[in-house]
């Protein structure tokens, strides 16, 4: 099978398409035919590689994938029966990786699991004509979701509807910042925001997008190109009766992070998810005690969390966000759009055979 295939971090040149094996289902997995494949900042970091941080590699990247089923290792395809899922029926694969029989597994929470992983990250992934996956971690794609729409969805939908559900449990009327909202995770946290009753102020850094973010329903958008969001936020908050923010999404890091702070309220909350300016920052623990602020880490979410997103897509409450398709020999160009922010929501690679 065709496959792109990541030896040594570096730059787009460390991409390499190549002949691989078919890869081979063992016990509860299943073999997918790769129709498309979400691209996401955690793809250019395996590709770029993270300090502290080992990757296996030699290693195929690409974490989020739809196709259809190919083939059944032992067992799984028993175990699929009561889903009527069978050999050529269209799906989404579930991104996060966990061994489904721990506490924080049978919980819901597998991204506590000791073994969570990311395809793509842990194991080999969907920049491929197939990929292997756990039985447990397919969902049947609905009718009427393209491909390149499902594969658009795992990492950023399931990680934004986690952090606002489960970290920082927003709540109507609340005021929320989402940092970069031409981002994948931002346009989906935005409008997820607006669907639990939230009001949305989001940065962003071009007209053009500030335009797109309005039609997704933020309430107010601050180009941070033009002006500092603290100082814009001054003007904003007061038309609620608030001095600052309930809740913000900061997944920019040291660019941001310590502003952000300064924008909550007293007893808010901040939620991370990543840190694409960089993650080395210095804060003032002050800040955090004497205004009771608390700090949640995310990554990820649940199959539930997963589930949920499709059904609040299939009912027209989301959208899925697609700025552009590109064929699959244009898979190192997907990353370079993503990494130099000329995107707004999600590029998908697609044409695979």
């Amino acid at each position: 099978m065709k496959a792109w295939r990541i030896e040594k971090h570096g730059g787009p040149e460390v991409l390499k398409l190549t002949e691989a094996p078919t890869p081979e289902p063992g016990p509860m997995q299943v073999r997918i035919r790769v129709q498309a494949i979400g691209v996401n900042h955690l793809d250019v970091w395996v590709r770029k590689g993270v300090p502290g941080h080992k990757f296996p590699l030699p290693m195929i990247p690409g974490c989020d994938v739809s196709g259809e089923i190919d083939s059944f290792g032992a067992g799984a395809e028993a175990a699929l029966q009561k889903s009527d899922l069978k050999k050529g029926s269209p799906v989404i694969v579930n991104s996060a990786l966990s061994c489904d029989r721990c506490e924080a597994c049978l919980s819901g929470n597998q991204f506590l699991c000791a073994e969570f992983g990311i395809l793509g990250e842990t194991q080999d992934g969907g920049a491929a004509e197939y990929v292997i996956v756990p039985v447990s971690n397919l969902i049947p794609r609905p009718s009427s979701m393209t491909a390149a729409e499902a594969a658009a969805l795992p990492v950023p939908y399931v990680t934004a509807w986690s952090m606002l559900t489960r970290k920082v449990n927003l709540r109507p009327g609340e005021l929320i910042l989402i940092h970069a909202g031409g981002s994948g995770v931002s346009v989906a946290a935005i409008q997820m925001a607006k669907t639990l009753g939230a009001v949305v102020i989001t940065t962003v850094g071009s007209a053009e997008k500030a335009a797109k973010v309005k039609a997704l329903g933020a309430d107010h958008v601050i180009n941070y190109r033009d002006s500092n969001f603290i100082q814009e936020l001054k003007k904003i908050t007061p038309q609620y009766h608030k001095k600052g923010v309930d809740v913000v999404v900061d997944h920019v890091g040291s660019d941001t992070l310590n502003d952000s702070l300064k924008a909550l309220v007293r007893g808010g909350r901040l939620v991370t998810c990543g840190a694409t300016s960089g993650a080395e920052v210095a804060i003032n623990l002050k800040l955090i005690f004497f205004k009771n602020l608390s700090i949640h880490g995310s990554t990820m979410g649940s199959k539930a969390d997963l589930m949920e997103v499709v059904d609040l897509i299939a009912q027209g409450k989301l959208k899925v966000v697609v700025d552009r398709e590109l064929p699959f020999e244009k898979y190192p160009n997907a990353l370079d759009l993503l990494e130099n922010r000329q995107i707004f929501g999600k590029v998908v690679v697609t044409g695979l055979r």
